[in-house]
């Protein structure tokens, strides 16, 4: 499947864009965070990393949460609410002493904009069938290539300016992207799918999906981990000055992946990709000079792209329509907590052994969690029986309805 014939989705192009744009003021807000922590009130950045879990925690918490309301009120509504706590938190971070700042970033994670999960689920009702790999592999190069220009836009905003300014200015990058997506309103639901009756969690939360959300935070614990191994390792040896030169070479090699990821027929299931990802990143251990670094992080790299496409498209898949919302914030919180679980683990065995130690231990960890992943999403449940569906849709008193419903096409809505 061609990225033409993708990008002639009506809508999917406009919101690829918006999507690139509205993820920089997102890349830049922790790098200017820390930035204003350490320059600023001058403490340190052990306090720096204190108010980047809070803003963690606050968004592994309210990702799911505001996915509900759009479950529930539709877009527009939590973007609102997100876009007017963006500005609130935004305008007064600058001014807050460091207790304040920590309150503020927990408040400010748990209603702050979900803008990876609402383009997820924008792109999974735009895009269908085979498409949709194709489809979340385009948004996962996009991530990259605002990953690359984010954190470099806010370390130069809060260095050239201040960090003061710098925050003030990412808040209103926020409220534009808000702003686009408010205007855009790009759709949450498939337009050609037939809305169901909402059943508990336990008829959709299947050991698929719980295996689908731990393949995801597996690989961003590898990511993460890996990036905080090569930046200490780099810092260690004098070599800081060569991060950025190492950085964009595994970004590199993520587009590369990822855009031909999207072209394969038959690409590997997540748990093999996240599996894949951990065999590749056990090698970095033996980095040494900086373009030893590149180079070991190349295969590594190429599989950064593919693990999070296939991540996306897994779970968008496994959503349900009427909790499509929930399922993706669920989605962003195993990202959230993916990242906030790998940077203190390698941040500890950095300091108490060596980064070496570090990536290895990161690295099996990623390959067990992979292994599990997968065993989860082989277990399946028994299926459903006539009467059990009727009481899912119908209700208990309704006993003599045990037929399933049909879509028009004739497929069965579970």
């Amino acid at each position: 499947m061609s990225y033409r014939a993708v990008l002639q989705t009506p809508g999917l192009r406009t919101l690829t864009v918006v999507a690139f744009l509205a993820r920089i003021p997102a890349n830049a807000a922790g790098i200017v965070l820390t930035l204003h922590v350490v320059l600023t009130l001058r403490l340190g950045y052990g306090a720096a990393g204190l108010v980047a879990a809070a803003a963690t925690v606050g968004m592994a918490i309210g990702s799911p949460l505001l996915g509900r309301l759009v479950d529930h009120r539709g877009l527009r509504p939590m973007l609102t609410l997100t876009v007017v706590a963006e500005l609130a938190f935004w305008a007064v971070a600058p001014l807050l002493p460091y207790p304040g700042l920590l309150v503020g970033a927990f408040l400010g994670g748990l209603l702050g904009l979900p803008v990876y999960s609402v383009i997820r689920q924008s792109v999974a009702a735009l895009v269908a069938g085979e498409q949709r790999r194709a489809a979340f592999a385009l948004d996962s190069m996009s991530v990259e290539l605002s990953y690359i220009v984010g954190p470099a836009a806010g370390t130069v905003l809060a260095l050239a300016l201040s960090p003061e300014m710098a925050m003030w200015l990412v808040g209103a990058g926020w409220a534009a992207a808000g702003g686009a997506l408010w205007v855009l309103d790009p759709p949450t639901r498939g337009s050609a799918e037939t809305p169901t009756v909402a059943g508990s969690v336990r008829t959709w939360f299947t050991g698929r999906l719980g295996g689908a959300l731990l393949g995801t935070a597996a690989a961003v614990f590898l990511l993460f981990g890996t990036e905080l191994v090569m930046i200490a390792s780099l810092q260690a040896s004098g070599q800081q000055g060569a991060i950025p030169v190492v950085n964009a070479v595994w970004c590199l090699a993520s587009l590369t992946g990822g855009f031909v990821f999207g072209l394969v027929r038959r690409p590997v299931p997540l748990p093999g990709l996240v599996a894949a990802l951990a065999l590749a990143t056990a090698p970095v251990a033996i980095g040494g000079p900086w373009w030893a670094f590149a180079l070991l992080l190349v295969p590594a790299g190429a599989l950064c792209a593919p693990a999070l496409t296939a991540s996306a498209d897994t779970v968008s898949t496994l959503a349900p329509e009427h909790a499509r919302g929930l399922v993706m914030g669920l989605h962003g919180s195993a990202i959230t907590l993916g990242a906030a679980i790998a940077t203190p683990l390698a941040g500890l065995l950095i300091d108490r052994a060596s980064p070496a130690v570090a990536v290895l231990v990161v690295a099996a960890a990623g390959g067990v969690a992979a292994l599990v992943a997968a065993a989860l999403m082989r277990a399946r449940r028994p299926p459903a029986t006539t009467t059990q569906l009727a009481l899912n849709t119908r209700g208990a008193d309704s006993p003599r309805d045990t037929k399933p419903r049909r879509h028009p096409a004739g497929r069965v809505t579970r």
